[in-house]
């Protein structure tokens, strides 16, 4: 019998699994009220921009992938925010800047995640804004425990908010000091409570109402204030300060819209992923290349080896390739022939070189830093902060499956309370993942007006015969594909248990360079918690893996849930750090 964390969830209800306890119980309430997996899982997205504020906000962004029960086929919902019309490489030059800050003012794109979400509402759900809303309004406004790493968070950027950031400090310094204990953001409770209450002057029709509501995030009340405090000069990481670009007609031109998926069909299933505007397709060239290769034993060496290897290959193909508006070759990428030619390339040792292919003959293209990188330090995968408010920021997610069948598998993020200042009288604040833009023409991620930024964002929905059975993410960064990856393979290619999967010990590469400020590169990184073992780690040295082994319980973060092959629903959640939770019955 395996042991693990925590059981595997069973029920025909419904299920819920995200990251964080008030976010999936307050999902699990509105499907108890009769409301679908599309009102739920709206319901935690909004509760996750309050309890969740150093991962993401409302000021941030959210795509994901959703299947009905009376349309099985993916879709995906971006909900990306595009660049401001002013946000031009020449613009960035002109401030003397070679890398677009990772925090403040400067390197936000359009909010995009409220506008996904009402849109969401508006097109699949079942329940007026207010009732799904309820629950963020109420811990808003009457508050909510806050978990440990916020007060933490604050603490990095204490400095900067006191000196560079008045609007944060007053919102998130307590007598000075970083919040602890029950926390309130009631200027953000009014914003939700004004946001439903305009909706409702549409009268009673829901889809009026959710409508309504858009228009006034899009062009009015919030519009304006974003407009008037964005370009405000502040601090940001690169040492001075600098104005926003964002202006209400951005705000306004920005619709979240509904999309194609990115598939591949792998070992019976097939696998749905955002377009390579994200790094989704990564996880499918990598599950191709595996595929040629052949069953690897996860428990060893040579299988972290392997999986290490392919992963590096896939993000140097992400590096070269994707992007939105770009020329993405996606259908050869993602083809058994340009797998089999990738699959050649891993050996026995640990490359430390940015090796993209040449689909359809054509040549990469990479930017100059990842040529000539600077050896940056290796990371665990969690949201760290310096005092001068540079970020590697995370994120949060959530998935949800209801007793119709429809499904959905959300990464919400960006918008963290470290992202830039808080606009006061709407009490969050704008994003910063501009910074994801490189500052170089003729890339495939080169900064434009209007374009997405190549997202790390990455949810996943998996079906078999045509059905959903499988909705499923990770917060992480870079990390989120690598350790879906894994799950994957334990999963769907081992059999393993859903809670099993997510509890199995992890591992990454930082071989290529980091989609976040200051887009370090560490050749031959490898990250793995140390419960892989001395002999494993022992041997992936030898191979020539710079390796850095973090704690025993400090990679992979996923949630999860499933139909079962009896249409049993199923879900599990990452017991790390001891905040996500699957609900459900």
């Amino acid at each position: 019998m395996t042991f693990t964390t925590r059981p595997t969830l069973r029920g025909t209800f419904g299920m819920v699994s995200s990251t964080h306890w008030l976010a999936s119980q307050s999902a699990m309430r509105i499907l108890e009220l009769g409301g679908n997996a599309f009102d739920a899982g709206a319901a935690a997205g909004f509760v996750l921009h309050v309890v969740e504020p150093h991962l993401n906000g409302p000021g941030g962004e959210v795509p994901a992938i959703i299947a009905t029960a009376d349309d099985p086929t993916p879709r995906v919902l971006c909900g990306q925010g595009v660049a401001p019309a002013g946000a031009t490489i020449e613009h960035f030059r002109s401030l003397g800047l070679s890398l677009i800050p990772g925090s403040g003012p400067l390197a936000a794109t359009v909010p995009g995640a409220v506008d996904a979400w009402l849109l969401l509402l508006r097109d699949h759900g079942s329940m007026p804004p207010r009732v799904v809303l309820e629950p963020a309004i109420d811990y808003a406004r009457n508050g909510h425990p806050l978990v440990p790493r916020v007060g933490d968070t604050v603490g990095t950027v204490q400095e900067l908010f006191q000196e560079h950031w008045p609007t944060s400090a007053a919102l998130w310094l307590q007598d000075g000091r970083p919040p602890s204990g029950m926390f309130r953001n009631e200027a953000y409770a009014a914003t939700l409570e004004r946001l439903v209450s305009e909706g409702e002057a549409a009268g009673a029709d829901r889809q009026a109402q959710v409508e309504r509501a858009r228009k006034a995030w899009r062009e009015g009340f919030i519009a304006e204030a974003i407009d008037k405090f964005s370009r405000l000069p502040h601090r940001d990481s690169s040492g001075s300060d600098h104005g926003g670009l964002i202006t209400g007609d951005d705000v306004a031109n920005f619709e979240a819209s509904w999309e194609e998926p990115a598939t591949l069909d792998w070992n019976g299933y097939t696998v749905a992923k955002t377009g390579p505007w994200g790094q989704g397709p990564a996880l499918l060239q990598s599950l191709a290349v595996l595929a040629e290769l052949g069953d690897v034993d996860l428990d060893s060496a040579e299988g972290v080896h392997t999986t290490v290897e392919v992963m590096k290959l896939s993000y140097a193909d992400r590096e070269a390739w994707y992007g939105d508006g770009a020329d993405v070759p996606l259908k050869t990428l993602l083809s058994p022939a340009y797998a089999a030619e990738r699959a050649k390339l891993v050996g026995p040792d640990a490359s430390k070189e940015l090796r993209p292919g040449r689909p359809d003959g054509r040549e990469p293209r990479l930017p100059s830093i990842a040529v000539s990188p600077d050896l940056g330090d290796a990371t665990t995968g969690e949201p760290t902060v310096s005092s001068e408010g540079v970020t590697r920021g995370d994120t949060c997610h959530v998935d949800v499956i209801d007793r119709w069948g429809n499904v959905i598998s959300a990464t919400p993020s960006g918008g963290w309370l470290q992202s830039s200042p808080t606009i006061p009288e709407l009490g969050f604040c704008l994003g910063s993942r501009l910074q994801m833009f490189w500052l170089e023409e003729g890339l495939a991620s080169s900064l434009a007006p209007g374009l997405r930024p190549r997202t790390t964002l990455t949810p996943t929905l998996v079906l078999r015969d045509g059905e959903p059975v499988l909705a499923c993410g990770s917060p992480g960064g870079d990390q989120q594909d690598q350790w879906q990856l894994l799950f994957l393979l334990r999963h769907l290619g081992s059999g393993m248990d859903l809670q099993e999967a997510i509890d199995a010990p992890a591992w990454h590469t930082t071989g290529f360079p980091s989609s976040f400020y200051p887009r370090a590169t560490e050749p031959g990184g490898l990250v793995m918690e140390n419960r892989l073992g001395a002999a494993v780690r022992d041997e992936l040295v030898r191979r020539g893996h710079v390796v850095t082994e973090g704690d025993a319980w400090s990679l992979g973060r996923l949630c999860a849930v499933r139909k079962e092959a009896d249409g049993v629903l199923a879900a599990a959640a990452n017991p790390r750090g001891m905040q996500g939770y699957a609900v459900g019955r």
